[in-house]
């Protein structure tokens, strides 16, 4: 089994990413990395498949994670983490962006203001703590939107996130995770779906070298 990877990027973070799962990083390097994942996978493919059909479906994959990439550049995401590899013999559909949100407080209003009116605006979140710093914890359930793009029902949890500030107010990261689980989002599958992210977020820690 493939090692768990220790996953590191510019702007001060480590994340630590189950076996299977792989980095796309979304300011430089994305299109390496997409082509990476394809190669490794139609290599995979080409053990059992015809030639023509290895093809068709890099040619897909290719499709969805372009796809999968201007979406998270869209929420001006830095990282974009996706599994590439079946888990129990199955490839999951979900998906973990990281990122970097810089706003500066105004008006006199502290980041310990923002996170209680976040608290206090959504029924869905709750306090938590990520790596030392104060975080809020936001869980959803998104019916399904065909003019959207959305053919399923998904699950979204969100770690929005303090980043260490020694005076300036340095901003926020947050970390979404989104998956279909099994078609249900309120399922047993999804659930340890949602568990697994929640460990995941165990290991974030801020890069201070």
């Amino acid at each position: 089994m493939t090692p768990p990877t220790d996953t590191r990027n510019a702007f001060g973070y480590t994340l630590i990413v189950p076996p299977g799962w792989t980095r796309i990083p979304l300011r430089e390097g994305t299109q390496d990395a997409v082509k990476k994942i394809v190669d490794e996978a139609a290599e995979r493919l080409s053990h059992d498949l015809p030639r023509d059909k290895v093809t068709e479906a890099r040619l897909e994959l290719y499709r969805r994670l372009h796809s999968s990439v201007k979406e998270a550049q869209r929420r001006d995401g830095v990282d974009l983490y996706l599994p590439v590899e079946p888990m129990h013999g199955y490839l999951i559909a979900a998906s973990i962006i990281v990122a970097k949100i810089d706003t500066a407080t105004r008006d006199g209003v502290g980041r310990q203001d923002v996170l209680t009116q976040l608290l206090t605006n959504s029924a869905d979140s709750e306090p938590a703590e990520v790596a030392g710093s104060a975080a809020v914890r936001k869980e959803r359930t998104v019916d399904a939107d065909p003019e959207k793009g959305a053919e399923a029902p998904s699950r979204h949890v969100d770690y929005i996130v303090q980043v260490p500030s020694s005076g300036a107010d340095t901003g926020w990261v947050v970390v979404s995770f989104s998956t279909i689980g099994d078609g249900d989002p309120k399922g047993d599958f999804t659930d340890i779906l949602v568990e697994l992210f929640d460990a995941v977020m165990t290991t974030f820690r801020w890069r201070t070298e």
